[in-house]
């Protein structure tokens, strides 16, 4: 039995708060160096503090939970560090997966798969299809996953119907350049929260963050917990969203 939360029962109506919260998880190494461990065990951690928030966004009504799970540029790492990511990954899918499907939360997986091992590929594609039919919460995975390359992805693909003579180029606008980016039916976030203290998207979700409120907290993120993510949300709530025209109250 894993550690994840105890079955979910039906989300509150929270209308006024963000639908789609993004997150970028960082200062698992921090978290360890400032306490004499291992990196690993920030990793470690990190994931502990991930059941949580999954728990806690479906008790605030969030609808749609985005994490930064593993960078593109995460490859830069030690090799150990990679392997210590890479297994908790597999853990994670295998030991909570169950518990994900039975809380009804759908997990979803954007970023490139090429070039993964492939048990990393099959574990990404059961998670996908054990959950596809699920409400309550929308768990989107951010894996081998770089915004910039997400949009070159999304640019070859449209490139590849102008060369067959699918689409003329004069039909490109952003709406085409976000139908083919990798999760197009998902909503772009209104709110992206980024854990300890850093103040920038680091190649996370840039297409879709056009209109995103940032919320920057100097937790880092194994000590992330429900009453941070409400932190947050409050925050939200006191932006006026004004999308290039009149004021947009985020909460009445």
């Amino acid at each position: 039995m894993s550690k994840a939360a105890a079955p979910v029962t039906e989300a509150p109506d929270r209308s006024d708060g963000p639908a789609h919260v993004a997150i970028i998880m960082d200062g698992n190494g921090r978290w360890a160096a400032a306490r004499g461990l291992p990196r690993a065990e920030g990793h470690r951690r990190g994931v502990e503090a991930l059941r949580r928030v999954v728990r806690a966004s479906h008790e605030l009504g969030i609808r749609y939970l985005t994490i930064f799970s593993f960078s593109s540029e995460n490859w830069s790492r030690p090799a150990s560090e990679i392997g210590d990511l890479f297994g908790l990954l597999r853990r994670f899918i295998r030991n909570d997966l169950a518990t994900l499907h039975r809380d009804g939360v759908r997990v979803r997986v954007i970023g490139e798969r090429d070039g993964l091992e492939p048990d990393i590929c099959a574990l990404l594609s059961e998670a996908e299809e054990l959950t596809r039919g699920n409400t309550k919460l929308t768990l989107v995975v951010a894996f081998n996953y770089g915004s910039r390359q997400e949009i070159a992805r999304a640019a070859q693909r449209l490139a590849r119907e102008v060369a067959e003579g699918r689409r003329d180029p004069a039909s490109i606008d952003a709406d085409a350049i976000g139908a083919h980016l990798d999760a197009p039916d998902i909503p772009d976030p209104d709110l992206i929260i980024r854990t300890s203290g850093e103040q920038r998207l680091s190649n996370f979700l840039m297409w879709q963050a056009a209109y995103s409120e940032l919320v920057f907290v100097s937790v880092h993120w194994p000590d992330f917990d429900k009453a941070a993510l409400e932190g947050a949300i409050a925050e939200f709530g006191r932006r006026e969203r004004r999308f290039g025209g009149l004021v947009a109250k985020t909460a009445s």
